[in-house]
């Protein structure tokens, strides 16, 4: 170790165990508000921007955490309004979106090679135009408490675009669904996503019907897939204490649970209750006799599944391990469950708990995380300052790194934590990014926006490198790539 470095090490353990002795008294030194700062920008946002953590320190962390629960508060830069009111596909209703697949898929039926280009260019310009709205958002949206959570509930509540119709729709069901919710009530999510036909269509609840005998006298007509994945991923959790004939009950309690594809095109209909494929009959669900009601028995189980003890534990437990760590300490998930509960529900409310924590605001909790793809390209072109003019190369990057967007096949969407995403060729296809986009970056002005999430030993590894060499030894750094 040089003398430099060893200097250094000794400068930042000081500043730790001053900045611990003031906050103990009350008073917080200008290092500490900056390292808080950092903290929150790398928790609640896609990290700091130039100027970030100057400005979130001043105004105070507690006050940007006020401020980021409540994004309406917020407003959005006029060019970033512009830019997304221009992108046309993303701009349209889920009937219109859905009417144009259509119609594209009836021409390359007739086989017509200009057909089929027609629609590859439709699906690729709607699939860019997705990707740039919700990239062009986590950027430059000063709204970054609500970009994290959109991102958090899409995977929390997963529709993979590959299949099917659902290409045409998800762009939708982000928009419509997952964004109106995202820091609001959990029963108006729940139920949200559980009516909009991008869900309807993935989990197959758009097909199931009270099960009717076939010719040979087995039973047909039933789908679980949703009622399944609305226990185990949305609400309740894999050990939610629920059973496989729950999950037959709650199936037959959703069945008629449906949209029309036709009638979705012509009339932008995007749910509706049939009757006739309903199963009218009585079901014992969760140790509960359901009588014959209707739509009213789906609605009622979405009730009882948003406010269940078992979902607020299991919801609580995935915001703390997305936003404390990994595994998330038991005390503070049994406070956010608490919170939940008292609030009915309200996730800014549970997030306010989790936000004032000890757990959270512990030093110890800070660059701990590993950065999804997802959060490392977004964070790198933030701190980077560059604005963002293409996200094809984004976009791209995300693909080789496993995390193409809206490209999870699973219901129970991307993982958060380190031991999905940390392996050699992630960490080398997280280099090479780095160095492209780092190629016209000023190294200095980069060291001062990431402030102290580099250390000291980081930092002396760069320094005795070529200035070409160090924005780009500072985004691929093991440090960059925790939050």
């Amino acid at each position: 170790m040089t003398a430099n470095m060893a200097l250094n090490l000794i400068h930042r353990a000081s500043l730790a165990l001053l900045a611990a002795v003031l906050m103990a008294t009350g008073a917080a030194s200008a290092a500490d508000s900056d390292a808080r700062a950092l903290h929150v920008l790398n928790r609640l946002a896609y990290g700091p921007r130039p100027g970030d953590v100057e400005r979130v320190a001043g105004m105070g962390v507690q006050r940007w955490i006020d401020q980021q629960l409540h994004p309406e508060t917020i407003s959005l830069p006029s060019d970033l309004n512009a830019r997304l009111a221009a992108l046309d596909t993303v701009n349209r209703s889920a009937g219109e979106s859905l009417a144009e697949f259509l119609e594209l898929r009836r021409d390359v039926r007739m086989d017509d090679e200009g057909a089929k280009q027609r629609r590859r260019e439709a699906e690729m310009r709607a699939s860019r135009q997705a990707a740039e709205a919700r990239l062009l958002r986590a950027v430059e949206s000063p709204r970054q408490l609500e970009e994290v959570m959109v991102d958090f509930w899409y995977n929390h509540f997963n529709v993979f675009a590959g299949k099917g119709i659902a290409r045409a729709l998800v762009t939708s069901y982000e928009r419509d669904a997952i964004r109106p919710h995202a820091l609001g009530s959990f029963r108006a999510l729940l139920g949200a996503t559980a009516k909009h036909p991008a869900m309807l269509f993935y989990l197959d609840n758009v097909v199931s019907s009270a099960p009717r005998p076939d010719a040979k006298g087995k039973a047909r007509g039933l789908n679980e897939n949703y009622a399944r994945e609305l226990m185990e991923l949305h609400t309740l959790g894999a050990d939610g204490g629920y059973t496989q004939r729950d999950v037959t009950e709650l199936a037959r309690m959703l069945t008629g649970w449906t949209f029309d594809q036709k009638r979705l095109a012509r009339t932008g209909e995007t749910f509706r209750f049939d009757a006739g494929r309903h199963d009218a009959g009585t079901k014992t669900w969760l140790g509960r006799e359901i009588a014959p009601a209707g739509q009213q028995e789906g609605e009622y189980a979405l009730d009882v599944l948003a406010m269940h003890p078992a979902t607020a534990r299991h919801v609580s437990r995935e915001l703390a391990q997305y936003f404390v760590s990994d595994e998330p300490p038991q005390a503070l998930v049994d406070r956010m469950a608490a919170t939940w509960l008292a609030s009915q529900g309200d996730i800014r409310a549970v997030l306010a708990t989790l936000f004032a924590s000890r757990e959270f605001l512990a030093p110890a909790a800070a660059g701990t995380k590993f950065k999804t793809p997802y959060q490392y390209v977004v964070s790198a072109v933030r701190a980077s300052g560059v604005p963002v003019a293409n996200v094809g190369p984004l976009v791209n990057t995300m693909s080789q790194l496993g995390m193409p967007l809206y490209g999870c096949q699973t219901p129970d969407g991307y993982k958060n934590t380190q031991d999905a995403w940390l392996n050699p060729d992630a960490l080398t296809r997280r280099i090479a990014f780095a160095a492209a986009l780092a190629a016209p970056l000023d190294p200095a002005q980069l060291q001062a926006t990431l402030a102290g999430s580099i250390s000291p030993r980081t930092l002396g590894i760069v320094q005795r490198n070529p200035d070409n060499l160090r924005a780009a030894m500072l985004l691929g750094s093991p440090d960059f790539m925790q939050r």
